[in-house]
């Protein structure tokens, strides 16, 4: 039985996450710290478990085997930091951290102690997309010249997001930062080693932190990823497209069309069956020595990705990776 204690409940899926470890016959939730005394206490509650306000002490009087870190960005490295010297595996929201240093300084931590550790990268077990990333590397589509990716919701126009959700100091940036992490990692999962990065976002509801927002994002092997996302945009769907000197895939809300030169018509490919979530990913990792499909190297890229791009935001100018 995986024991799981629950740092932080900042982040929205928070509370999903802990469902899932409960409902999970081979997990389950024994604590809950959070730095907001109110937030946490109601929630181990609800939970049925005892809260914690000093991490230290919860570290060191709970029986617990991992950690899922749902705090705000700006704490991830501390918390990581903690739990590998304790010897706690790490499921965790993204991004990683802010910084590439901060990655660096956690990486270093999780591999001396030997912890597992994986990161919350959703789209990437959907069964649409390892159909797209499988077409892509048995070359139906010729040379890649142009991903788009388009990921979105109304968070910020409808108010459904919590009002911490747009602190700089706390978030590192808005939608780009949260929502567009899924098609910045998609982007390189597919294409490759990302070369350099062009952006520009809006503020359109007068918030600290961007709220719709695109990136250019040029790769060593020539293609390019327009990856879009909106915390503004209602009525729009998750929308993927490949296009190559071969042929097309385009997927709306998981729907899949494709035309290459051999095909000649647009076809309905099957759609394989999607793999398990990252959390019981990391369940079977932690269990039953299953291999980690995203860890610390993926988490590192989206963070040197995310970083790039706000420095590109903030500059004006195509950024290096």
């Amino acid at each position: 039985m995986l024991k799981v204690a629950m740092i932080g409940k900042w982040h929205v899926h928070a509370e999903g996450y802990a469902n899932d470890f409960n409902t999970q016959p081979d997990s389950k939730v024994v604590c809950v710290w959070a730095d907001d005394r109110a937030r946490g206490s109601a929630w181990a509650e609800k939970l049925q478990v005892p809260f914690y306000e000093n991490l230290d002490v919860m570290f060191a009087k709970e029986n617990f085997d991992a950690v899922c870190v749902c705090t705000a960005t700006s704490q991830h490295k501390e918390v990581y930091l903690k739990a590998a010297q304790a010897h706690k595996h790490i499921f965790t929201e993204k991004v990683m951290c802010l910084s590439v240093d901060d990655c660096d300084e956690a990486i270093k931590a999780i591999q001396e102690n030997k912890v597992v550790f994986t990161i919350s990268f959703p789209h990437r077990s959907l069964g649409c997309n390892l159909f797209i990333k499988r077409t892509i590397e048995e070359g139906a589509l010729g040379d890649i010249t142009l991903m788009r990716v388009r990921i979105c919701h109304d968070g910020a126009l409808k108010g459904w997001l919590p009002e911490y959700w747009f602190d700089p100091k706390t978030t590192g940036g808005g939608a780009m930062m949260d929502l567009g992490a899924h098609p910045m990692y998609l982007s390189a999962w597919m294409l490759g080693k990302p070369k350099s990065v062009t952006s520009s976002f809006k503020y359109l509801t007068g918030k600290k932190v961007d709220d719709d927002a695109l990136c250019v994002i040029e790769f060593e092997n020539g293609a390019r990823a327009l990856v879009e996302t909106s915390l503004i945009a209602p009525y729009n769907p998750q929308i993927m497209e490949i296009y190559g000197t071969k042929g097309v895939i385009l997927c709306h809300d998981g729907k899949l069309r494709m035309r290459t030169t051999e095909t000649g018509d647009w076809i309905e490919p099957q759609i394989p069956q999607s793999l398990p979530s990252p959390l019981r990913q990391f369940t079977d990792s932690v269990l039953y020595g299953k291999p980690v499909l995203y860890g610390c190297n993926e988490a590192r890229q989206l963070t040197l990705m995310m970083q790039r791009a706000y420095l590109a935001e903030a500059s004006g100018k195509n950024e290096q990776m």
